[in-house]
């Protein structure tokens, strides 16, 4: 082999390790996140909540650590935006569901080797560097959490997310703390709050 053909090589190395870092750089920085909202929705009148009954994630009929971690995370991040929680007369009502589907990812990864052709110049083989594309094949578990806002009086969805990415957690802990960085990257595309009340003016 050749000082060339063994610079090309490591070069095409080096190349995919700095690719395989910014793919799992990308899969550290979080889920995708999408929304959806009924454009008819006035949010300006949203001023309290409490969760759906019974909760999309609670079919089973009981409750669970994550559930819970889940309805802790919503408070918060509800709280945050000013709304009030009322169990017994709210505006809205949360529910939230997960769901795990396993996906095939096919991609191509570049390679390169080595192949001689006969120089009737140097009348002898030479070896040069051959490029390809091969073909690769991952599976992997996927995780979509769902937040969706019900309109109470209507019973009828007028905002929506979903946070989505691969499943790597494998302790409960690890998936609770997946959950809540998940919860709070999908209400930081929720941009409505309650419009403050005005105090009535004092005397009069």
């Amino acid at each position: 082999m050749t000082r060339l053909t063994m610079t090309l090589t490591t070069a095409v190395r080096l190349l995919l390790a700095i690719a395989a870092a910014a793919v799992l750089a990308a899969c550290v920085m979080g889920p995708r996140v999408r929304t959806d909202f009924d454009p008819q929705a006035d949010f300006t009148q949203y001023r309290s909540y409490a969760f759906y009954e019974p909760l999309a994630m609670e079919q089973s009929g009981y409750t669970s650590f994550l559930t819970q971690r889940i309805k802790s995370a919503i408070r918060r991040e509800m709280d945050a935006r000013g709304y009030r929680f009322d169990e017994t007369n709210p505006d809205l009502r949360v529910n939230f569901q997960g769901v795990i589907r396993e996906r095939t990812d096919v991609y191509s990864v570049p390679r390169t080797d080595i192949g001689y052709y006969y120089s009737y110049r140097a009348r002898a083989y030479v070896a040069v560097p051959v490029w390809y594309d091969e073909a690769q094949v991952s599976r992997y578990s996927e995780g979509t959490l769902t937040v969706d806002l019900v309109d109470a009086d209507r019973n009828h969805l007028v905002w929506t997310g979903d946070a989505i990415g691969r499943v790597t957690q494998r302790t409960p802990a690890e998936r609770a703390e997946a959950a809540d960085r998940a919860i709070a990257a999908i209400f930081e595309r929720y941009p409505y709050g309650p419009v403050p009340t005005t105090p009535a003016p004092a005397g009069g």
